[in-house]
């Protein structure tokens, strides 16, 4: 039965934090607010997490699974960020966007892209997954929380807890957040590729809008 902490929107409660951040460090897998939808979050060290994070998703290792960094400082030791890449990033964090990166021999192999050996990046603009992610005092393992057989990432805490509450450990209400994905967007390459649309407005980018 998963434990549900109902938390401040803006100021979350410290002690309902340090209670979620010993969740997460004795390997439980958590549904979170973010400022795009509610994700599913576990300690990016511990496999047995990151195999139930990708079961209650039903994706294999060739699904690209996130990064949520507290801020732009932890970057670097997780991916590879050149002046350019760098630039665009803080031009567009903290918010909704998820950057493709070369990711360092520090994260493990299993959460890195199998063939490409990349990894997405995040530093998310919620009070509630910020306040976890100091607390942490590192990044979290993260996907967006769709559901098999959905078409929208879930938003609503209360129905997160009815229909997962016999596969994640913990739910953090505090309050509905969009339900709107991230825009990612793979640095990779000479140019920024964006890979899918999202919340993130293009024009944050350099990019155009689109009509």
């Amino acid at each position: 039965m998963a434990q549900y902490f109902t938390l401040h929107p803006d100021n979350p409660q410290l002690r309902l934090i340090k209670q979620a951040a010993a969740v997460l460090h004795g390997g439980g897998v958590a549904a979170i607010p973010t400022d795009s939808s509610y994700a599913l979050v576990c300690h990016l060290d511990d496999k047995a997490a990151v195999q139930r994070l990708r079961q209650i998703r039903q994706v294999d290792e060739r699904h690209h699974l996130t990064l949520l960094c507290s801020d732009l400082s932890e970057l670097g030791n997780y991916a590879r960020v050149d002046n350019r890449q760098y630039r665009l990033i803080r031009a567009c964090t903290p918010g909704p966007y998820t950057f493709i990166l070369e990711a360092t021999k520090e994260v493990p192999r299993r959460v890195s892209h199998p063939s490409r050996k990349t990894i997405g990046v995040r530093v998310p603009q919620n009070a509630v997954a910020h306040s976890l992610l100091v607390e942490m005092a590192q990044p979290l393992l993260a996907t967006t929380l769709i559901l098999p057989g959905d078409d929208h990432a879930l938003n609503d805490a209360a129905e997160i807890r009815d229909r997962l509450e016999h596969q994640v450990d913990l739910v953090l209400d505090a309050g509905p957040c969009p339900s709107e994905p991230t825009t990612v967007v793979d640095l990779c390459g000479a140019a920024p590729v964006v890979i899918r649309i999202g919340r993130g407005p293009l024009e944050a980018l350099g990019l155009p809008a689109l009509q």
